[in-house]
């Protein structure tokens, strides 16, 4: 065993003994009656609501979904679970959270949580708009479509006490600038970057009052990520550094996110909690060994920078669990549990 990997299988075991205590965990979510996850945003949360649709935001083929269960391709942008699949099985509700839009999604499973995500979805109904997807507006349609569902399953009291007890997870914003903002030509006209910010702020007001209205009284808000550390953002800038300036306005975004829940909070008498996976992901991103990582500069697809339709069919890397990156733009799993964690972390401070 060289040294290089003896670094890693220590940093792995040092992770993994600050985990999160699965039992006590569980015994928490009882206690504080957590009833289901509902989960609202785009590719780092969406389990295929995207499959059907007209769009080249999707991955239902193979390598995506290499390490789900059975090996098989479900249309979630990984090598296998999502943060809220992972989120869902330590609170003991099921092994992953299905798509909504799912052909096969059983009545059982509206019981405890379903994802209305949509990968290239963002904040701005533009950002989805110019990709086919979901808006956030429509998942919010979607959503009301499931209350009246679960109602007609279990009875409108049973239904409302379900959703009041749930949590509603939201994860997006990172779309709204790489494939909206700095590419297409209608926002930066109408909005300089700071005013682009707050006209999402100001969405994200919409849609979490929505969200109040329809009965969401725990919300978990994910920060955005330092996406000028994406490996396909670096390539297009040809640098091998984290891009500052992107990074700059991820972080002003996340703490206006931030000044916005504080708000909201004592507004509506909801309960929030923000996960800020900024920080994690940018020293995940900077000391990858630290983390069990050995790879953090490329994506295990292809030749680490490919991403949707273009890694379609490509070979994958062997070490799988040592890479940051599945694709060029996406987590794998492995990176994904790290960040899952944080969040229950975050959960149980907010509910305590």
């Amino acid at each position: 065993m060289n040294l290089i990997t003896l670094v890693v299988l220590l940093a792995v075991l040092l992770v993994h003994s600050q985990a999160i205590d699965i039992p006590k965990l569980r015994l928490f979510a009882a206690k504080n009656n957590v009833s289901c996850i509902y989960v609202f945003g785009d590719s780092s949360v969406d389990p295929g609501n995207n499959n059907n649709l007209e769009t080249d935001q999707k991955v239902n083929f193979l390598p995506y979904g290499k390490d789900f269960y059975h090996g098989q391709p479900t249309g979630r942008f990984s090598n296998g679970r999502l943060p809220t699949d992972l989120i869902a099985d330590a609170l003991g509700y099921t092994r992953a959270i299905p798509a909504y839009l799912d052909p096969n999604l059983t009545s059982e499973q509206l019981l405890h949580g379903v994802s209305f995500a949509s990968g290239g979805s963002g904040y701005d109904d533009l950002t989805a708009h110019l990709s086919n997807v979901i808006s956030l507006s429509k998942q919010l349609e979607y959503f009301r479509e499931y209350k009246a569902k679960l109602g007609r399953l279990v009875g409108k009291k049973k239904a409302e006490q379900i959703v009041t007890n749930g949590v509603f997870l939201l994860s997006m914003g990172t779309n709204d600038f790489l494939q909206n903002y700095f590419v297409e030509p209608t926002r930066v006209k109408q909005f300089t970057v700071d005013k682009y910010q707050d006209f999402l702020i100001s969405a994200i007001t919409k849609y979490i009052k929505a969200m109040h209205a329809e009965g969401a009284r725990r919300l978990a808000v994910v920060g955005m990520e330092p996406f000028g550390c994406i490996p396909l953002i670096k390539a297009l800038r040809g640098v091998s550094e984290c891009d500052e300036g992107y990074n700059k306005v991820a972080l002003t975004f996340n703490s206006k996110v931030k000044a916005l829940m504080a708000t909201l909070q004592q507004s509506l008498g909801i309960k929030s909690f923000y996960t800020d996976i900024y920080g994690l992901i940018l020293d995940t991103v900077n000391n990858p060994t630290k983390y069990g990582f050995m790879e953090a500069s490329k994506g295990c697809c292809g030749s680490g920078l490919e991403f949707g339709q273009s890694c379609k069919g490509l070979p994958t890397c062997a070490n799988r669990s040592q890479y940051v990156y599945w694709d060029a733009v996406h987590f794998t799993e492995e990176m994904y549990k790290i960040i899952s964690e944080q969040a229950l972390q975050s959960l149980m401070n907010t509910l305590a």
